[in-house]
């Protein structure tokens, strides 16, 4: 998996819970006038049918600011599952109607991390942990912050915090990602384990059942992560993740010509970013160039169109630059990002921008900084290894590239081969 998701996980399930809590409270939009009408077809869809409620529920009473925050989480979550950035702005929008409320700024706070301006998330917990302090809610919009914010301490207290108030799927959740950062493959798992047996609703169970196949996906152990996306279907038919995590597995296992249609019904359906790039670069790596191409172009507009709704992402966009080998662009973006944040996951695409320009000391640099919390990610390491190579470093290049294999021989079907092709000249002495 390509870590830069990773960063969204733990936010993806604190609305996903909260939309469960939603659901069950009933409804809640739009004051005079109101929205255009949902959809008969998007009505079946149990999100739309939640946002519906709302809606109707504001039209009857348009001052309460509880229902115009949930209806804020709830188009958050709607951005998500259809990757229509334009819910952002109806977030935004109905969060602001909530007014000077705690469960509003939960709300903008959500809302800032996924759009990923984590400096305004943290400010918005803060506030909402100022009005609400027993809501573990809030404690993990901070935690999430936190964590993109490079402020590992910080993120850990919140973390604790979250699981003293409440010790449920969302607060394990975020415990088992803190573990994973720091190298503790064993804890991540056990905490996901108690994620998903606090889980009581199939969204959960399917969301736990991701970040267990995903932990296995990442250490080489395909059969394990198949059984656990297959039992998260099992749960939830139509998760996006969880049929992601097995297109995955079906192009590890060699099978290219199924998976590349299960990834071309999935970007139809949900055409984000992360499931661009994966469906690009294995069309790519098997010599469909052309239609590699095609899936970049949309890619970069899918990402115009997210930062056209405030949902800037530097970082991802700095790693597809230095992918393709556009250096100049991957240099820009990572250093708008560094200028922001100076968490692991930006040292690392500052290291890799700065590869791909040629200045292999400076990138080291930043690589040190990428693995210092002890994070076992296979891109990291592959990243690590062909920056030390430049710089001649023959041994430890070596090295890098063995654990970025031995991790996760899989970790993009594109660059573990460039991985293996490199280690290979350099065990040959050219």
């Amino acid at each position: 998996m390509k870590y830069q998701q990773r960063q969204a996980v733990a936010v993806v399930l604190l609305v996903t819970a909260a939309l469960a809590h939603l659901a069950a409270s009933g409804p809640a939009d739009s004051r005079a006038g109101g929205a255009p009408p949902v959809p008969a077809v998007a009505q079946q869809n149990r999100m739309h049918k939640v946002v519906h409620q709302l809606q109707q529920r504001l039209h009857a009473v348009p001052q309460d600011s509880s229902s115009w925050a949930q209806l804020g989480s709830s188009y958050v979550e709607l951005a998500r599952v259809t990757a229509d950035p334009a819910y952002y702005a109806k977030a935004e929008g109905a969060l602001k109607n909530a007014g000077d409320t705690g469960l509003a700024a939960i709300g903008m706070g959500t809302l800032a991390n996924a759009r990923h301006d984590f400096h305004a998330a943290r400010d918005w917990a803060l506030k909402a942990i100022a009005a609400l302090p027993a809501s573990a809610e809030a404690h993990g919009v901070l935690a999430d912050a936190l964590t993109q914010l490079g402020d590992d301490a910080g993120a850990q207290d919140a973390v604790q915090k979250m699981l003293d108030l409440k010790p449920n799927t969302a607060s394990f959740a975020r415990a088992s990602f803190h573990f994973e950062l720091h190298g503790d493959v064993d804890g991540a798992r056990d905490a996901m384990q108690r994620a998903l047996k606090a889980s009581t609703t199939p969204e959960e169970i399917a969301f736990c059942r991701y970040r267990l196949g995903e932990l296995a996906f990442d250490h080489n152990r395909l059969d394990e992560a198949a059984e656990h996306y297959e039992q998260g279907l099992a749960a939830r038919g139509d998760d996006m993740t969880l049929t992601q995590g097995m297109a995955k597995v079906t192009a590890a296992r060699g099978d290219v010509p199924v998976a590349l249609e299960s990834y071309r019904r999935l970007v139809a359906r949900a055409p984000l970013p992360q499931y661009l790039q994966e469906y690009a670069e294995l069309l790519e790596a098997n010599g469909k160039t052309e239609e590699a191409a095609q899936q970049y172009a949309v890619l970069t507009e899918q990402q115009r169109l997210m930062e056209s709704q405030g949902a800037s992402d530097d970082l991802a966009a700095a790693l597809v630059a230095a992918d393709r080998g556009d250096g100049m662009q991957a240099l820009r973006r990572a250093e708008s990002e560094w200028s922001r944040r100076q968490s692991v996951f930006v040292a690392d695409a500052m290291a890799w921008a700065l590869h791909v320009n040629g200045r292999d000391a400076e990138a080291l640099s930043y690589s040190d900084r990428a693995v210092a919390l002890g994070w076992q990610n296979a891109t990291f390491s592959y990243h690590r290894g062909m920056i030390l190579a430049a710089l001649g470093r023959v041994a430890e290049a070596q090295e890098a590239l063995v654990q970025a294999l031995r991790l996760n021989a899989n970790f993009s079907p594109l660059q573990a081969l460039k991985a293996g092709r490199k280690l290979a000249e350099l065990r040959g002495g050219r």
